[in-house]
């Protein structure tokens, strides 16, 4: 079908899953449509992506394909965390925020958020709730869990991943990456995703692939192979395994068999770095417009007068973040242009300029 039928008004900056799937994704997903092959992974192309995913982040890295986001984190931190065990993250978190109570409804494991100004976690952060340690009366913190971006587009450094999974296995502790924007990361830090995951200490990972030109792909790294025993049946046990597991690993390797998935999170980076400098020079038509947080992937925060805001509705649409009053959301994806950019700009100085 022709592009035609999803028309580009409004504007769409309210998330990256807005965007359609890449073109080369899709071609991926007809190519392996013909023929029958082995169900639930036993195929060629599952194969070939779990090659793949161990040229990314080490010969000892298992991949798992999956459904969704939620369905990886919450796997994941079922592989990672006993029954009895608590989940330490930012208070911002997807598993916090964004999936329905998931962790605690499907899994049992309490988890216990953390205020952060900029959505990363720090050690000096975590330690205070160490303390529960061995007490039978507390959820015992098993695993800490990071997002990479944070929820807030913040990238966490290599030094820092590491001073976190250096801390958490100093008490016995795992590390899980929710990775859904971590092409983002990597792509704005200009280093391998090993590099920000094995070789830092992640001992799992929830690879994200939607977000960045998937159709509907995720999967399960486990990069510390005492977590790999029982994934298969987990994965089953979380509605997570697909039958026809090859049109989900097709889009996987698509992104991750190629420069892909460097390349869309590219473009996305660009476009909310064009977006935030244009932002910036709206603040000498209103000093209340300023950007919030420091723009390090596809995602921009900024306030923005509520008149303004209302001018521009129709034509943009994007989300009002509670956080401080008038903050906004503005999220680009790997398909957003110069020209979308440039006229939100425009429309905004427009705004502006009336009010």
């Amino acid at each position: 079908m022709s592009s035609e039928i999803h028309e580009r008004a409004p504007i769409f900056f309210t998330s990256d899953n807005a965007s359609g799937a890449h073109p080369r994704i899709m071609d991926a997903v007809q190519r392996i449509n013909g023929g029958r092959v082995g169900a639930y992974g036993a195929d060629p192309t599952t194969a070939e992506f779990a090659a793949v995913i161990k040229q990314h982040f080490g010969p000892s890295a298992t991949a798992y394909p999956v459904f969704n986001g939620t369905g990886a984190n919450v796997t994941a931190l079922a592989a990672a965390a006993p029954r009895w065990g608590a989940v330490i993250c930012a208070n911002s978190a997807h598993i916090n925020v964004d999936e329905t109570g998931s962790p605690e409804r499907t899994q049992g494991l309490k988890l216990i958020p953390i205020d952060t100004p900029d959505g990363k976690l720090t050690p000096e952060l975590i330690l205070p709730q160490l303390s529960v340690i061995g007490v039978e009366h507390h959820a015992q913190p098993t695993v800490i869990s990071i997002s990479q971006t944070t929820e807030y587009g913040t990238c966490y450094t290599v030094a820092e991943i590491t001073a976190l999974a250096k801390l958490a296995h100093s008490h016995n502790m795992r590390l899980h990456m929710d990775g859904a924007r971590l092409a983002n990361a990597a792509a704005t830090l200009q280093t391998e995703l090993r590099t920000l995951t094995s070789d830092a200490g992640v001992d799992i990972l929830s690879l994200g692939g939607t977000k960045n030109g998937a159709l509907a792909a995720e999967a399960v790294i486990v990069l510390n192979p005492e977590l790999d025993h029982g994934m298969h049946y987990l994965r089953k046990q979380q509605t997570q395994l697909a039958s026809k597991m090859r049109f989900i690993s097709a889009q996987l390797l698509a992104l991750y068999g190629t420069d892909l998935w460097l390349e869309n999170a590219g473009t996305a980076n660009s476009m909310a770095t064009r977006l935030a400098a244009g932002l910036a020079q709206l603040t000498e038509l209103d000093p209340t417009f300023r950007i919030t947080q420091k723009v390090e992937s596809n995602a921009v925060f900024a306030t923005m007068p509520a008149a303004a805001r209302e001018q521009v509705a129709a034509d943009f649409i994007f989300y009002d973040w509670p956080g401080l009053p008038n903050e906004v959301r503005l999220m680009c994806g790997w398909d957003s242009t110069v020209e979308e950019v440039d006229q939100l700009l425009a429309a905004l100085e427009a705004a502006l300029t009336k009010s």
